[in-house]
């Protein structure tokens, strides 16, 4: 069965829409975990945009399952990472100007720079979100990464069936080659309820990174049933 980590990000983005205490993304944290999901994700952004260093060393401190700390190659992010101990660190691209992850990491042409920060994290175990390309994958294995994320942005935005599908043997095809070399394979980004069964069917992914789509329906269901049905669904 594939594992459900569970992106808590957008409730601190609720939070910061007024500046205000609440909704606290760190009460989500055990509610999350009692509902059946693997684990926390949450990204510490250089703009600190959301999820801050407050939230980040509490959600430490409570989370007993698996914490996914998503950040950027960036050694100021890495120094808060060694310091506060996450089970996994997924290193991914950050530009200020955008609304959330756009596209994968290029592994392959930052090549130095991401074994630098691998090295830094160690022994931290690091993944890397990256789309589902032959080359960014083997340099991904290069480099040292013990896990990838392939980015499913393009299924999850595909225009008609006919992209879907191509999108999908892409996320197979990629999902295989990953698994062929060693690595952990998760995946992640736009997945819902509505398009994330295709993608299980795939039979390659141990991992589902799920966020938005998950806070959306918790505001309707409240969060505990918004991730058991997710559960359901990826399981």
């Amino acid at each position: 069965m594939a594992r459900l980590g569970v992106n808590i990000d957008h409730i601190a983005t609720l939070r910061q829409a007024r500046r205000t205490d609440e909704p606290d993304p760190v009460n989500a944290v055990g509610i999350v975990e009692r509902a059946g999901a693997f684990g926390i994700v949450c990204h510490l952004r250089e703009d600190r945009r959301h999820i801050s260093d407050r939230d980040l060393e509490l959600i430490r401190r409570v989370c007993v399952s698996h914490l996914n700390l998503e950040m950027a190659a960036e050694e100021s992010i890495a120094a808060i990472a060694r310091r506060v101990g996450p089970d996994v660190c997924t290193l991914v691209p950050e530009r200020r100007e955008e609304v959330t992850t756009e596209g994968g990491l290029d592994v392959a042409g930052g090549f130095d720079q991401q074994k630098q920060i691998v090295a830094a994290l160690a022994p931290i175990r690091c993944s890397a979100f990256i789309d589902a390309e032959a080359e960014q994958i083997r340099a991904a294995h290069e480099v040292g990464f013990h896990a990838v994320e392939l980015h499913t942005g393009e299924y999850a935005n595909a225009a008609d069936e006919h992209a879907r599908q191509d999108q999908l043997r892409r996320l197979a095809e990629g999902g295989r080659l990953a698994a062929e070399l060693g690595l952990y394979v998760a995946c992640g980004h736009g997945l819902t309820y509505r398009n994330v069964r295709p993608v299980v069917e795939l039979g390659v992914f141990e991992e589902f990174n799920i966020g938005h789509s998950i806070v959306s329906r918790a505001v309707f269901t409240g969060i505990a049933e918004a991730v058991r049905e997710m559960v359901r669904l990826v399981g």
